[in-house]
């Protein structure tokens, strides 16, 4: 067998196997919104959240089709509540995971995350200050994702600007001056906090700073949907270029791809996906370091298969993360990102005692 059949050969089974794990994880995300949006306090049959979605979705669409046999109850908690909640839990699972790929390979560090490297401190940022300066009222629903994004793309320019040394990005510096950011910037949320002049401000943001799907609009979910799809077409266009910032600079150059213009158009895309989750989400931390990991011991590291499949696993985890914030206390519910932060920091160790991460994290 020639070098180029056995070639082909291998790349019709590496696609083949993609199909497998994309087909799998399709069917077990519409499992896991069936059962999201039946677990709760109020247990509801699938049957009677599929006949309720069908006639919602009749009726958008001008088709006849008649009520079943829900009570009225149960259509309010199925389609007003939990159906919009759940889909954003999705949308957001998916769209972190895919910042957390971008990042990685951007930084060329596998604790990369947007949660860690203090971007979704900058968005908490500037979010807290369109709610505390009141431009909600003049400027529209859009300026708490417009201030979320400008602040997560300070803190992201911000990282990496106190990353480089003599020319070069250093992985320790990287991480050290995301924290720093991170902490420099959560006191700045707190100092707004303390010294506005809204009373309810404190409670609102100390809720929607742990992180939290609770009160999703149908009419939240447009926006993250188009930046989610958006935001894949554009990664994936640029997969080879990914593979090689993830390679190093060298190897970058080599392959005429022009880094510099490269990261400045991740740093817009990742600040505006995480700002935007932040204004509907708050922060809800390492869901972007775990994920791409999993997929990574999943499918290997080559990000045509990385990005799809990761959106997929970050969209199945954090549905069933938003699924025990839920019922695990139940009627009490805990923030999401709470329960991200109990499984992440784990994840966070482990990496770190992985000698193959310690290596990598080497300057």
């Amino acid at each position: 067998m020639s070098h180029y059949s056995s070639h082909h050969l291998a790349f019709q089974l590496q696609r083949r196997h993609l199909a497998w794990w994309l087909a799998a994880l399709l069917l077990l995300l519409a499992l896991s919104l069936t059962l999201a949006i039946t677990l709760g306090p109020v247990r509801i049959a699938p049957l009677h959240a599929w006949q309720i979605t069908a006639h919602e979705i009749g009726l958008q669409l001008g088709l006849d089709m008649a009520p079943g046999t829900w009570s009225h109850s149960q259509h309010q908690i199925v389609w007003r509540i939990r159906m919009p909640r759940v889909l954003l839990a999705a949308l957001a699972g998916a769209g972190l995971a895919l910042v957390g790929v971008a990042m990685q390979a951007m930084v060329r560090n596998p604790l990369a995350d947007p949660y860690l490297l203090g971007v979704s401190s900058g968005a908490t940022v500037g979010a807290v200050t369109v709610l505390a300066s009141g431009a909600l009222a003049f400027a529209g629903e859009l300026a708490l994702p417009m201030g979320a994004f400008s602040g997560a793309l300070a803190a992201c320019v911000a990282v990496y600007v106190l990353a480089h040394a003599g020319g070069r990005l250093l992985a320790s510096r990287l991480i050290l001056g995301g924290v720093a950011i991170a902490y420099c910037l959560g006191g700045v949320t707190s100092l707004m906090v303390l010294t506005s002049d809204q009373r309810e401000l404190a409670n609102s943001v100390l809720a929607w700073t742990l992180g939290s799907l609770a009160g999703t609009r149908w009419d939240e979910l447009g926006l993250p949907a188009a930046l989610l799809l958006l935001g894949m077409a554009l990664l994936l266009v640029q997969a080879r270029a990914l593979n090689a910032l993830l390679a190093g600079e060298e190897t970058s150059a080599t392959l005429g791809v022009d880094t510099t213009r490269i990261r400045r158009w991740l740093f817009v895309l990742v600040s505006l996906i995480t700002g935007v989750l932040v204004a509907l989400t708050g922060p809800i931390g390492f869901v972007g370091l775990m994920v791409p990991h999993i997929t990574r011991m999943l499918v290997g590291a080559e990000h045509r298969r990385v990005l799809p499949v990761s959106a997929l696993v970050g969209a199945i985890f954090l549905v069933w993360v938003d699924v025990l914030s839920r019922i695990s206390f139940a009627p009490a519910e805990v923030p999401v990102g709470v329960i991200t932060s109990l499984v992440g920091g784990p994840f966070f160790i482990w990496m770190l005692c992985r000698k193959s991460s310690m290596q990598r994290l080497l300057p």
